[in-house]
């Protein structure tokens, strides 16, 4: 928002087109210590992720994020839209139900769904998704950084969180972070 204000007087005005009035107006209210409302932010869940993730609230985001994931009920009809959107604007929570959707109802999908305008990292997420719900064999012990690729986005990001770290991003990137490794960040666009 300062790169936006600039710096020009206090009389000057600050033309903001790409976001609705009420909800830069909640977003500000948040900014400001204020909290929203579960049912304004339900309603407005995608419209307030975009808000967020333009003007770098990652707080707000991921509160939106995790209202979206609670209030949506995938479907084979909108899984693909889900996991587009997703993927678009790097809702790791909401990439991980649309997984745990395709895991779930597999056969379903592979008769139904079309995977040519899939993200290219779906294949990883799959995978992941996937070894989450197989037993694991018993002398696969595995140490604690193998079993990051695994972990639900919540646990990577409680383990990020408790590093000082931001919780915002791809599993990749929740796990380079945890890992103490630079992210490649052509990958996390």
């Amino acid at each position: 928002l300062e790169e936006l204000c600039g710096s020009g007087g206090k009389d000057s005005s600050v033309f903001i087109n790409d976001v609705r009035p009420d909800i830069f107006r909640h977003m500000l209210h948040y900014i400001y210590g204020g909290e929203l409302a579960g049912s304004y932010l339900k309603a407005n869940a995608k419209e307030i992720i975009d808000a967020a993730d333009k003007y770098g609230i990652s707080s707000l985001k991921l509160e939106a994020e995790a209202s979206l994931v609670n209030a949506t009920t995938i479907s084979v009809e909108n899984m693909m839209d889900h996991l587009l959107y997703a993927d678009s604007k790097n809702c790791a929570h909401l990439k991980e139900a649309v997984m745990d959707f395709i895991v779930e109802n597999k056969f379903d999908i592979l008769q139904k769904v079309s995977f040519k305008d899939a993200p290219g990292t779906m294949i990883s997420d799959v995978l992941a998704a996937v070894a989450r719900v197989e037993p694991k064999p018993i002398n696969d012990k595995g140490s604690d950084e193998d079993q990051l690729s695994v972990m639900r986005i919540a646990d990577l990001r409680e383990r990020v969180h408790l590093k000082g770290l931001d919780v915002d991003g791809s599993r990749e990137t929740l796990i380079a972070a945890l890992k103490g490794k630079p992210m490649d960040w052509s990958m996390n666009v």
